[in-house]
């Protein structure tokens, strides 16, 4: 299970930022956890961009990728963000045949929010469950190219294929994830390098 994994993060513009910054941030507590306590297991995670130039992300943040998709290496997972940008991409044969491709070869294949439009366009989530922002569920189903379409979920697995619904819920799902490859008890403390422990905000305000 704890072994060194190749991470590739897809970027494209009008990505959301948190979309791919949460799951980024708990892949990369990972490695630091790791390094408190002394051990060497890291993975490797990279911001992927089709041409690998800057991208401009929904917010008007501007990322410059690690590499291009012609550049990756072999993924071990694969994660998709969601965000404007998806609606323009899955219309991209390029991009879409990348995808497709890459997940081939994947262990977990993933997405956050409308990242889930790329999966069923690139042919990915035929035949499983899948899910979205609660506010793009109907135009998911519209689209096809999935089992079926769940709702008032944080993240849904099918196999090997992962996907959560909006924004910060990438977050839950990549703590998961890394239940899966670096087990619970590692999954739990880099939650807790996070601080991560969602309240309501009203509820929890003192």
């Amino acid at each position: 299970m704890t072994r060194t994994r190749n991470i590739g993060i897809l970027l494209f513009d009008d990505v959301e930022e948190l979309d791919f910054v949460g799951p980024y941030e708990v892949f990369t507590m990972s490695n630091e956890m790791y390094g408190f306590k002394g051990e060497d297991t890291r993975d490797n995670v990279l911001l992927i961009g089709e041409t690998g130039q800057k991208i401009t992300c929904a917010k008007a943040m501007v990322v410059e990728p690690h590499v291009s998709i012609a550049d990756a290496p072999r993924l071990d997972l694969l994660l998709i963000p969601g965000g404007q940008g998806t609606r323009r991409e899955v219309n991209n044969p390029a991009l879409v045949y990348w995808i497709k491709r890459t997940a081939g070869t994947c262990e977990w294949v993933t997405s956050v929010c409308t990242g889930s439009y790329l999966l069923c366009a690139a042919g990915l989530a035929e035949g499983k469950r899948v899910t979205t922002h609660w506010a793009f569920i109907d135009a998911l189903r519209e689209q096809g190219g999935a089992g079926a379409v769940l709702e008032e979920v944080r993240y849904v697995r099918d196999g090997n294929l992962v996907t959560a619904a909006g924004v910060s819920a990438g977050i839950d799902m990549a703590l998961w994830l890394l239940g899966q490859m670096h087990g619970e008890e590692h999954a739990r403390a880099t939650q807790r390098g996070m601080q991560y422990d969602p309240a309501p905000p009203y509820a929890a305000a003192v």
